[in-house]
């Protein structure tokens, strides 16, 4: 990095005033070596400042945008008897429907109905002393009414799971570090998960929360937004809200980017609020993760970027592992506690057994 761009990024204020998430252009990171390097200070100034932007230049077709929107509303138009075939408690995999208000953030329903889609991958052989973990791996449940919706979300794992890999290496990069420094925790066989998610609207004499506030757990989230806002992220000085910009992708920085930079990489806060009655919003989102079988670096960084890590956040009601599967598996386990109660009793309390109703996602 040139001496300059270093400067600059040294002088700016330590907690500047953010009223609106930056946009950042894809293409100039294959641009000449100025234009990298812009590319990268500004993608480590947003994720250390915000922990959000908005990304063009992606490189997704806005055909293939189009219709993994109209996949997602032709899915949430089914009956409901089909959406519940597929759902969740049917798999020891946490794939599949979750209806509306069934899993709450911080103690109040989230107003979303949404269905969760992993890499598919063969279900691992159960064998005594194996890391629990190893149960989450296994196939998806498709709609058995809509089986067009199946390749649309495979085509977009495929390609945002491209695009995910891409902006972890220029993370790195942008921290001086080797574009392919965690490679080996996520190599061929990372852990992808899609959702596709529907708020309906609803008075607003009722909750607003959509989903509640809470951070991502993962490397990079990849959000695609209908028209209609909703999503809002914590600032410094309150709630920023980030609309749709068409043709763009909403990026946000997951804990797993923060363990490893020690914090200078920064996993926001986030949440959408719901839209009013009579309207509703569609979203379609891929998570990267980290192998199950791996374990969270701690990146050397050089001392200037080191004296502006502020450490990872801590939350007594979250606490993070460092041991991807164990982490993950933790959070699956209490957002759908019925999926755990009929697939995974063997790891819960006896007061976890008796419990009913609805999971905490965060």
């Amino acid at each position: 990095m040139t001496s300059a761009l270093s400067a600059e990024r040294r002088e700016r204020p330590a907690t500047p005033v953010v009223s609106s998430l930056p946009i950042l252009d894809l293409r100039q990171l294959d641009g000449d070596d100025t234009e990298r390097w812009l590319f990268l200070d500004r993608l480590r100034a947003a994720a250390r400042d915000v922990g959000f932007f908005y990304l063009v230049g992606h490189g997704i077709s806005q055909a293939f945008i189009d219709t993994l929107l109209a996949a997602t509303r032709q899915f949430f138009d089914l009956p409901e008897a089909d959406k519940l075939a597929i759902e969740m408690v049917n798999s020891p995999h946490f794939r599949g429907y979750t209806r509306v208000g069934w899993e709450h953030t911080r103690g109040k329903p989230d107003w979303r109905e949404q269905v969760d889609i992993g890499a598919e991958r063969p279900v691992l052989p159960r064998e005594a002393g194996r890391p629990a973990w190893e149960r989450l791996q296994g196939p998806n449940q498709w709609p058995a009414g809509y089986p067009e919706l199946k390749p649309v979300i495979l085509r977009w794992q495929e390609e945002a799971t491209a695009l995910a890999v891409r902006l972890t290496q220029a993370f790195a990069a942008s921290l001086g570090q080797p574009h392919n420094v965690f490679e080996a925790i996520y190599g061929e066989r990372p852990n992808q998960l899609v959702k596709i998610i529907r708020y309906p609207g609803r008075e607003a004499t009722k909750s607003d929360q959509g989903v509640g506030a809470h951070k991502d757990s993962g490397f990079v989230t990849i959000l695609l937004q209908d028209k209609v806002s909703g999503l809002q992220v914590e600032g410094p000085d309150g709630w920023i809200d980030a609309p749709p910009i068409p043709g763009s992708f909403i990026i946000n920085v997951g804990e797993l980017l923060e363990m490893a930079s020690n914090g200078y990489l920064r996993a926001t806060v986030h949440r959408v609020v719901t839209p009013p009655a009579g309207t509703d919003r569609l979203s379609v989102a891929l998570f990267l993760g980290a192998r199950l079988d791996s374990t969270v670096p701690v990146l050397t960084l050089s001392p200037a970027l080191a004296a502006e890590a502020r450490g990872v956040s801590q939350d007594p009601h979250n606490p993070l592992f460092r041991d991807v599967g164990k982490n993950y598996l933790k959070g699956r386990l209490r957002s759908h506690p019925d999926v755990a109660r009929r697939h995974y009793a063997d790891l819960l309390s006896e007061e976890e057994k008796r419990a009913t109703g609805p999971g905490s996602a965060y």
